[in-house]
């Protein structure tokens, strides 16, 4: 585990830059790390980072790509404009959740 000074605060990553601590996150922590995969949040980024927290909320665990498609939120051809190269990998880290298990 390593620490990371991000918008203000140090916050616990893994070897990946993924949250160990949700509890850390903050909407500056998650602009500061978006920034640093290159991407300005929108309010369409925000209403899918939001949709994420709740699920993992109110579930105990990520939501896939077709549920999270198929809520309403966004869907798939947005999701990839959104956050590129891995959508719900990148949505993820910016959330401050966990790294979903079926990305490599």
């Amino acid at each position: 585990m390593a620490i990371k000074h991000l918008a203000g605060v140090d916050i616990n990553v893994n070897e990946e830059g993924y949250l160990t601590d949700s509890s850390q996150w903050t909407k500056d922590v998650a602009v500061a790390i978006a920034k640093e995969e290159g991407i300005d949040l929108t309010d369409q980024h925000w209403q899918v980072l939001e949709y994420l927290r709740k699920e993992v909320a109110e579930n105990g665990k990520l939501p896939s790509i077709r549920r999270l498609t198929k809520s309403g939120v966004v869907d798939t051809k947005t999701l990839y404009r959104l956050f590129p190269d891995g959508p719900l990998k990148k949505a993820t880290k910016i959330a401050g959740l966990e790294k979903p298990v079926s990305c490599v």
